[in-house]
């Protein structure tokens, strides 16, 4: 089985602060990290890092950010398609670390917008039944619309992190067989009853330092969060989701409990170093992971 991940990829600036900045403020903040970033990027190098054949397309632009991107993606085990785009500014984030270890993530989305519903359908050459798709919300909505329903027809299972949250989302559900969501996406989406009742099959709540919860119509697994040290949230809530998929691809099954603790572990290893990527899990860690 293969995953195929169509989303974003940016370059990560994360800058340590005291605290978040009112309205007008000027405040000093340090340098803490460049690390690849964008959440299509996170998801995809956490899930190929487990072992799981991987493919990631993404748009950048020309210039030394998109050129970074591909040096740093070229490391990774996945198969990596850039799509290299004419008049549009590679896409990158800016990230503030406050020191209780919460985050404010601005993030550009130039390069990711223009990326075509063509463009995505092409990304799923060569998938076949029983792959997997994954997309977040940093696309248009008729790309994402377009890739969802190319995939849904070749039998492909896909997976949804509706975030940032887009108007569009709620015309996606009859495409979409899982949803990662935290607690207040669930809410501004209508309510994981909403989701389940439009098509969703499996809801995978996320519930911070509680845990999170694997919800379907008629069952409900609630897994506790790993005890850690936070460092650096950054990227942790997509690690958790490309491992928890990766985790049930790779034993041939459904998403289940053993899943969601595979995902939690990993998440508190990421939230225990600075960095999004550089904080990941490497393929040992992973392997360690996946083996209990």
């Amino acid at each position: 089985m293969k995953a195929f991940v169509i989303g974003n990829v940016a370059l990560d600036e994360t800058l340590s602060i005291v605290d978040f900045p009112r309205p007008g403020a000027s405040i000093f903040g340090s340098t803490l990290s460049r690390d690849l970033g964008g959440k299509g990027a996170n998801q995809a190098v956490a899930m190929a890092r487990t072992g799981l054949a991987c493919r990631f397309a993404a748009a950048v632009g020309r210039g030394a950010r998109g050129d970074e991107i591909a040096r740093r993606l070229a490391i990774e085990p996945l198969e990596a398609k850039l799509i290299v785009l004419e008049e549009v500014a590679t896409d990158f984030s800016i990230i503030l670390m406050a020191e209780a270890g919460e985050n404010a993530v601005i993030t550009t989305r130039e390069a990711a917008s223009a990326l075509s519903p063509a463009q995505a359908r092409l990304a799923l050459e060569g998938a076949a039944p029983g792959d997997l798709l994954v997309m977040q919300g940093n696309l248009s909505a008729e790309t994402t619309e377009a890739a969802l329903r190319h995939a849904q027809g070749l039998g492909l299972r896909t997976a949804l992190n509706p975030s940032p949250l887009q108007p569009y989302f709620g015309r996606l559900w009859p495409l979409v067989d899982m949803v990662f969501v935290n607690e207040g996406e669930a809410e501004a989406l209508g309510g994981v009853e909403t989701l389940l009742a439009e098509g969703v099959q499996d809801v995978v709540l996320t519930l911070g330092g509680r845990g999170a919860a694997l919800i379907r119509r008629d069952t409900r697994s609630e897994v506790p969060a790993q005890p850690c040290t936070v460092i650096d949230t950054t990227g942790a809530g997509d690690c958790f989701m490309a491992v928890a998929l990766a985790s049930a691809m790779l034993r041939g099954g459904q998403l289940d409990a053993r899943a969601l603790i595979h995902a939690a572990q990993a998440a508190a290893r990421t939230v225990a170093r600075p960095g999004t990527v550089a904080a990941f899990p490497d393929r040992a860690e992973m392997a360690a992971i996946l083996a209990d």
